[in-house]
Parts: structure tokens; C-alpha cells; sequence
């Protein structure tokens, strides 16, 4: 049984306090952070800093990221309610539990079969199944079967953008990427305006695990 006391939503309340004086202003970003337990994410071990602005491990060596960072790429997506998003890197499905809960369809690819089995068991759990489908597979290249897409969101740092990626967008698509090396990406977001241009904004700088995969980090 999963908990939701009024002491997990009062550090919840806090953290997305955090958040906005860290700069996120789309209110439909934070209630929706607001909405999900982080906490039912995490390992037992991590659950009393489950409300900490920062990211923790999960199994497969990968990470949870931290709620800023989840913020600041669900706001660059300027979504909108019935819009269609490929999320590439499922991890523990909390990324996709939020954009969920902005009212959208949700396509989310896996590249590590024990994660994807994992998060696809959570999704149902909480019951965003009919929001979120799960996908097992090389999100380097993206999700074709369903394209194209209003948005589409990396959570994991390429080494370059994977131009599947780009043509896997509706025109004025948006995708939001981390591009860089092994150690700290810049965030980029990138949209289409027409069958062959695109325009490139870059942000901050942010630190994710590799993108594997052919268009990623090759695994050796």
C-alpha cells in the first residue's frame, strides 16, 4: 500500500516552494509536481530525503533526477493538454508520471529492460496507464510507430542530437535534450518550423547519466 501522509505532502509543498524561488513560473508544471509522491519512487533507503532537491540513485546505475532538473525541462516543453510526447529514458517513471499529469498523452522508451519492467508495473499501479504507454527499446532512435510528435524529451545526455530525433517532431515541435560529455550537458531545446529548419535555444548546464544506444553513447 502506498502512503501519502500530510507530513509527505507538507515536505512536498516545501519543495516546490524551492522550485518557483529557483525559477519556475508555469504553475501547471508545479502542480503537477505537487500531485505526484516522489517518494514512492525511491528506494526505502532514500525515502526520508525523498523531498531534498536532489537527484538519487535507482537500480540499473541510474539516476532519479533531481526535481529542479524535472522542472526546468517539463517547463521548456510548453506543453498543452491532449498533445502527444515521447519521453526517451523512462527510469523510474517519475518524469513520466508528471507529464501525465499536464493532461498529455505520454510515449516513454526504455533502454534497460529491468527499469522498463519496473516502471511499467508503477505506471500501473497509480493508475496512468491510459496516459502513459511503455516501450522497451533503443530511445536513441526514438519511437517511429507513433510519430510525430508536440514534444519530445531526453533525460539522458547525448553526445550529439540524435537527427531521428528531429524529424520525429510535428512542425513546431519541441524537443528538450542535454548535449555533452560524460560529465555535464548543456540543456537545448530545439524547434521545428517546417519540413527542413529548425532553431536551437541553449540553457544551463546540467549533469545526466549517458544516452545509450545507436545514436547515443555506444555501449562497448
Amino acid at each position: 500500500m502506498l502512503e501519502d501522509t500530510f507530513q509527505h505532502k507538507g515536505l512536498r509543498k516545501k519543495l516546490i516552494e524551492e522550485i518557483r524561488r529557483k525559477g519556475i513560473k508555469d504553475e501547471r508544471v508545479l502542480n503537477a509536481l505537487m500531485a505526484v509522491p516522489r517518494h514512492w519512487f525511491l528506494d526505502s533507503v532514500f525515502l526520508q530525503h525523498a523531498y531534498q532537491d536532489k537527484a538519487f540513485p535507482i537500480e540499473e546505475g541510474q539516476t532519479i533526477s533531481q526535481p529542479y532538473t524535472v522542472a526546468f525541462q517539463t517547463e521548456l516543453l510548453q506543453l498543452q493538454p491532449n498533445q502527444s510526447v515521447l519521453e526517451i529514458g523512462t527510469g523510474s517513471a517519475y518524469q513520466a508520471c508528471i507529464l501525465a499529469e499536464m493532461g498529455v498523452k505520454v510515449y516513454t522508451i526504455e533502454y534497460n529492460e529491468i527499469l522498463f519492467k519496473k516502471a511499467r508495473r508503477m505506471i500501473d499501479i497509480l493508475r496512468y496507464d491510459k496516459k502513459v504507454q511503455c516501450f522497451l527499446g533503443d530511445g536513441s532512435q526514438g519511437l517511429p510507430r507513433f510519430a510525430p510528435y508536440d514534444a519530445i524529451l531526453v533525460t539522458a545526455g547525448a553526445p550529439a542530437v540524435p537527427e531521428s530525433l528531429l524529424f520525429q517532431l510535428k512542425i513546431g515541435g519541441r524537443l528538450v535534450i542535454p548535449v555533452g560529455d560524460n560529465k555535464t550537458q548543456k540543456m537545448m531545446r530545439i524547434i521545428r518550423k517546417n519540413e527542413k529548419q529548425f532553431t536551437q535555444e541553449e540553457f544551463e548546464n546540467f549533469s545526466f547519466v549517458p544516452l545509450l544506444g545507436k545514436n547515443g553513447w555506444q555501449i562497448k
